[in-house]
């Protein structure tokens, strides 16, 4: 009797963990979210229509490049210490993370520097500013990011949420600047992206010293991933990536190359907000659930395992379900009330992409369970096979109404993708 309790002991606590980690980083996600809106509404105000959209373009292309390129090592570290942490071991060596992590900054760097001229020019309308300051940025959001993994394998997550609102904040300083005179101009608006991965990393003393303090003696075993597992991983998590911000993004962008109606793309971006902003907030949870993931597959408890990702899926199913009924009750309202405009809005269709985004949570959470057993590979073919299958639909006309050919493709591909990756979870 005393053996069952002193070994479920060690599952409830890791459960608690895991539980207190979603709680704190959905606060701090949230409030983040709220304070980066702030910074848009502030901007929008402080600056003309041109740049303002200069300001928008830069964000955009800031959050998918590092989205893209930076991830999959955050997501490294924090599988690979908190497997290390599960098993006792103290030391985690930080070399092979850092050297593809460099790898990728300087990939992004020959690149962009290649492509100064057009990025400037054609992106920025001949902002040099704006350039540089993306630049800066991707750059500097490689010590960001690789601090958030760092932060996640070790558990914490109250200073991965100061992390994230810290950054936000510092952001939003710049154009509170300008609206009270302090500064002025799009330049002084876009410093505030700059400045905030920079701003970001005041945590990091603090959560070295409490490491320091909170370590225990190092025990024998390997160090880390080798640089070619710890490379493989992150180029799965890589197309992992890019496959997601192609299922989110390619639907305005095809919208926009094949409507007939200039303004429809707006209108699908709006829609698609239905799934945005649960995705965003949803980054908490997939934060603090891989390494959760990761300490029970290295212990083997297998139980916790499977209850951690039934009870995250049965409330992606609660809270998507609980969507689709309100919009189909209250949608175009609501819709209409929120984005204004000429374009009507159907309750099935925006009932739809509610269950796509349920769809798509659930994806996410099935694909931390893959990169937790090591079945990186497998997600990665799933989810580039989902983008190319809605990629394919959205150019094919088989549904006249592009709105709700984007609708139900969204759907498609995003249950495509959960049933996959529940094939990959149940073959483990």
């Amino acid at each position: 009797m005393a053996a069952s309790s002193a070994s479920s002991a060690p599952g409830s606590a890791t459960a608690s963990s895991y539980g207190r980690g979603a709680r704190v980083l959905s606060i701090g996600i949230a409030t983040t979210g709220l304070v980066t809106f702030a910074f848009f509404a502030v901007a929008s105000h402080v600056l003309d229509e041109v740049d303002y959209k200069g300001i928008s373009l830069l964000w955009s292309v800031l959050f998918v490049v590092t989205s893209v390129i930076y991830r999959p090592i955050e997501q490294l570290l924090s599988r690979s210490i908190a497997e290390r942490r599960a098993l006792g071991h103290a030391a985690h060596s930080l070399r092979v993370p850092l050297v593809l992590q460099g790898l990728f900054a300087l990939g992004f760097l020959v690149v962009a520097l290649a492509l100064r001229e057009p990025l400037t020019d054609d992106v920025f309308d001949g902002a040099s500013t704006l350039y540089w300051v993306l630049v800066g940025s991707v750059l500097a959001y490689a010590a960001s990011y690789f601090a958030r993994g760092w932060l996640a394998g070790n558990q914490q997550f109250a200073l991965y949420g100061l992390l994230v609102l810290f950054e936000s904040l510092s952001r939003f300083m710049f154009p509170l600047a300008v609206a009270v005179g302090i500064l002025s101009g799009q330049s002084a608006v876009a410093l505030g992206i700059l400045a905030a991965p920079f701003v970001s990393l005041v945590v990091v003393p603090w959560a070295l010293g409490r490491r320091a303090r909170a370590a225990a003696p190092a025990q024998d075993g390997p160090a880390g991933p080798s640089l070619r597992a710890g490379g493989g991983f992150a180029i799965a998590v890589f197309a992992v990536m890019l496959a997601e911000q192609t299922i989110i993004n390619a639907p305005v962008l095809i919208s926009d190359a094949t409507a007939a109606d200039a303004a429809l793309a707006g209108f699908v971006f709006n829609v698609l907000l239905i799934a945005r902003a649960p995705l965003q907030l949803f980054q908490a949870i997939q934060t603090s659930l891989l390494p959760h993931l990761a300490g029970l597959n290295a212990t083997e408890d297998r139980g916790e395992f499977d209850r951690a990702i039934r009870v995250t899926v049965l409330a992606i199913a609660g809270f998507a379900g609980a969507v689709a009924l309100g919009l189909l009750v209250l949608g175009p309202f609501a819709m209409d009330v929120l984005f204004g405009g000429e374009f009507d809005y159907g309750r099935w269709g925006l009932a739809i992409v509610a269950l796509g985004m349920g769809c798509h949570l659930a994806a996410g959470t099935l694909n931390q369970a893959a990169l937790a057993r090591g079945r990186q590979r497998l997600a990665a073919g799933a989810w580039v096979t989902s983008a190319v299958v809605l990629v394919v639909w959205l150019v094919l006309p088989v549904v006249d109404d592009v709105l709700l050919r984007v609708e139900v493709g969204y759907l498609g591909a995003t249950a495509l993708l959960c049933a996959m990756l529940a094939v990959i979870e149940k073959r483990a």
